[in-house]
């Protein structure tokens, strides 16, 4: 590593920085040279294209670089963010390292939006965000907003209740160098080396980052081995880019993802039941592995002070497989011959399921400003390519006794197209007041060619969506008030078009109303935000299962969520900030019916329901810290969150439910230089601090057997008190 940073420091250095350039005579050129600088200050087009600004009628909250710092010492993005209004994050593993998962307003992360770039980072198929395969890459964004809701038009699936969108590509024209070194719990460790060699030639520049995050995890063998790694090369012209960034993220993790029962969670809060269908000792390589790498070339152009435009191509690349330890099988599911000698036995066996996929296509965006109207014509394409399949890998335990036909045991093909436009403009009527009209067209297209446990069922579905949104916001003095209404719809999954043939699902529809205020003052800023989203066929799990016994998500016919969502920051004197936000909530399903698997008759038993509360909503969530400078090197914050009971279904069941929690964290940071030149900040993360047992996640399933109801629940608890640290050393 010395080596190293020492290389890189000398490849800087041979960079001519700004200070160093001689002294010039002002010429026309200088001017362009001034004029060209104030265009790369700008937020890139394929940002402001897909996120809204101060004047839009949309409940919003922008986070910055610096704003994270003080978190951002090994744990993943929905714990990073998660002090905004709304979200709920949680962590199979117990740490926020590997596996999360996030909930904005009790939506999860399937039906949020998130774009990088402006590009779609949900998996096309399952409509997931899987953060652990970019590990760290919140140490490259410059800033995130999140749009709660359904906010303004953006790439990529339809935002059924928020959209993230984080940016990388913000203009850097000063050297800097950065190594930073975090230690935690759980053996966790985290390196991240970022660079930039600033403008050269007042062209061109690069900026890098490298990082390796490792953890052993709260919950039993949940390591995380985790490595990314963030290119970014731009040449700058007078009136135009040209950037090209490659990132890239690889994990190796244990699978903790089955929770832990209930009846351990008392006594035994670590147990990972994953591996344990090995008999003498946990199988010690049931892991998740996937590579996935990211290309995104930009070209961003100003024709007149007017007029720009951006296009921007994709791909992104991924490849990975879950290894298990499989017991007593029917071989005859794998495609494997017994040994004639051994027709009587079910071996166990070491099996692994397989994703190799592309997703590749292009945004675009074209913004005309002039005098009182601002016009954004934007839009995009994408393709998506996937390949699942079933492999007995040769060499493991236990397989060499077996006849293989073929060592691949299923295999299926998964396409979606999607395609859509949008024109959004905003309009200013009067000195206070602004006008917004967001029209969206959406086409999407599902080719399913069989699944692992239905291979001859095919799939091919069409969708086509409308999705108007408008508003208006008025700004008096210091208070803005704002109203939108906005309509959404969104397609199935690749999960729910297995149901079968008699059980196709339909597309959902959403109706969003938001309206509310904010108040700003040098020292006081103040919002709240009303919403109220209706839903119309929201696919929701009722335990009903499908055509070859897999449970299955079903449209409900009606829905709603209605909240208010409270924001205050107060600057209390120049030693001590508050912060703090509230969201009070309903969460309703109007009626449903609840299936459960009856062993006693055979088949499904159910039992209608009305009014019941919508899974993993809770009615109240509030975050509050204290933020205290005593001076220029020293800070320290005390955050507090607060989170309702949650329903695991949607029976609002007390017997399936996660308790309400209140967890306390501690941040501190120490510059121990001043230095123009470099710097070094000691950080420390103090995490749940008072040492509270809770569990933000988990699931449930109910059965009858022998005449009773029996219900079986799972939970993902997080750890308790824990710890990071971290040093950082910068050079500007």
């Amino acid at each position: 590593m010395t080596k190293l940073l020492g290389t890189i420091v000398s490849l800087l250095m041979l960079a001519p920085s700004v200070a160093q350039q001689p002294k010039k005579i002002h010429t026309a050129k200088d001017s362009i040279s001034r004029y060209t600088d104030s265009i790369r200050s700008l937020p890139p087009l394929e940002i402001s294209a897909v996120r809204v600004n101060d004047n839009s009628p949309f409940a919003k909250s922008n986070v910055t670089a610096a704003a994270i710092a003080p978190f951002n010492l090994g744990q993943d993005l929905p714990y990073l963010i998660q002090n905004t209004p709304s979200i709920v994050a949680n962590s199979d593993a117990g740490t926020g390292i590997g596996y999360t998962g996030i909930r904005i307003r009790g939506t999860d992360a399937t039906r949020i939006n998130v774009t990088l770039n402006g590009i779609p980072y949900n998996d096309a198929e399952s409509m997931g965000v899987f953060l652990v395969n970019l590990p760290d890459f919140s140490s490259s964004a410059n800033s995130i907003q999140i749009q709660r809701g359904v906010g303004t038009s953006t790439n990529g699936s339809s935002a059924f209740g928020a959209t993230i969108n984080l940016a990388t590509n913000d203009y850097r024209p000063a050297q800097y160098l950065s190594l930073q070194n975090s230690f935690g719990s759980f053996n966790t460790n985290k390196n991240t080396l970022l660079f930039g060699s600033g403008l050269i030639n007042d062209r061109f520049n690069i900026d890098a980052r490298f990082s390796n995050i490792t953890s052993d995890g709260f919950i039993d063998r949940a390591k995380s081995d985790l490595k990314s790694f963030y290119i970014s090369s731009t040449y700058w012209g007078d009136k135009s880019s040209l950037r090209l960034n490659i990132f890239s993220g690889k994990e190796k993790t244990y699978q903790a993802w089955y929770g832990v029962p209930q009846d351990s969670l008392a006594t035994n809060r670590t147990y990972n039941p994953a591996g344990t269908e090995k008999t003498d000792a946990p199988y010690d390589n049931q892991t998740d592995n996937y590579t996935q790498t990211h290309y995104q070339l930009f070209y961003n152009k100003e024709i007149n002070s007017n007029l720009k435009w951006n296009t921007a191509l994709f791909l992104t690349k991924g490849r990975g497989y879950y290894e298990e330890y499989k017991a007593s099988v029917n071989l005859t599911e794998y495609g494997v011959s017994p040994n004639p000698l051994m027709n009587s036995i079910n071996p166990d066996l070491i099996r692994r399921r397989w994703l190799d996929n592309q997703f590749y296509g292009q945004i675009f965006s074209i913004s005309y400003e002039k005098n009182t109207n601002k016009l954004i014509l934007g839009g995009g394409w994408s393709k998506y390519d996937g390949q699942h399949f079933g492999e007995l890998p040769n060499g493991v335990p236990n397989i060499n006794r077996f006849s293989l036909i073929n060592p691949i045991y299923y295999s299926n093909m998964g396409y979606k197209n999607d395609l859509n436009g949008y024109l959004k403009w905003e309009h200013q009527l009067t000195q206070e007041l602004t006008s917004f009209i967001d029209l969206q067209f959406r086409k999407v297209r599902h080719t399913i060619n069989g699944f692992d446990g239905n291979p001859t069922l095919l799939v091919d579905r069409k969708f086509n969506f409308f999705n108007p949104k408008a508003g208006l916001s008025y700004k008096s003095k210091n208070t803005t008030y704002y109203s939108s209404l906005a309509i959404a719809h969104k397609e199935p999954n690749r999960d729910d078009f297995e149901a079968g043939i008699t059980q196709q699902p339909k597309q959902e529809f959403l109706f969003d109303w938001e309206t509310g205020f904010i108040y700003k003052t040098p020292n006081i800023n103040l919002g709240a935000n009303f919403y109220f989203m209706h839903y119309k066929d929201q696919l929701v799990l009722t335990g009903k299962i499908n055509d070859v016994g897999s449970y299955t998500r079903t449209n409900v016919p009606e829905s709603y969520r209605a909240g208010v969502e409270i924001e205050e920051q107060w600057k209390i004197n120049k030693f001590i900030t508050s912060n703090g936000n509230i969201t009070i909530s309903n969460n309703k399903i109007a009626a449903f019916s609840e299936f459960f698997d009856d062993y006693d008759n055979g088949g499904q038993a159910s039992i209608q329901h009305r009014n019941t509360d919508i899974a993993f909503s809770p009615n109240l969530t509030a975050t509050h810290s204290f933020q205290i400078k005593p001076s220029d090197k020293i800070n320290f914050s005390w955050i507090s969150k607060y989170v309702s009971k949650q329903y695991l279904d949607n029976t609002q069941n007390e017997n399936r439910k996660l308790n309400a929690y209140f967890t306390n964290d501690l941040t501190a940071a120490y510059q121990l230089t001043t230095n123009k030149k470099w710097k070094v900040l000691l950080q420390l993360y103090a995490i749940n601090i008072l040492d509270v047992k809770y569990e933000p996640n988990g699931y449930t399933y109910s059965f009858i057997y022998g005449g009773t109801t029996t219900t079986s629940n799972n939970y993902f608890p997080m750890a308790g008190r824990n710890y990071f640290a971290s040093i950082k050393f910068e050079l500007k």
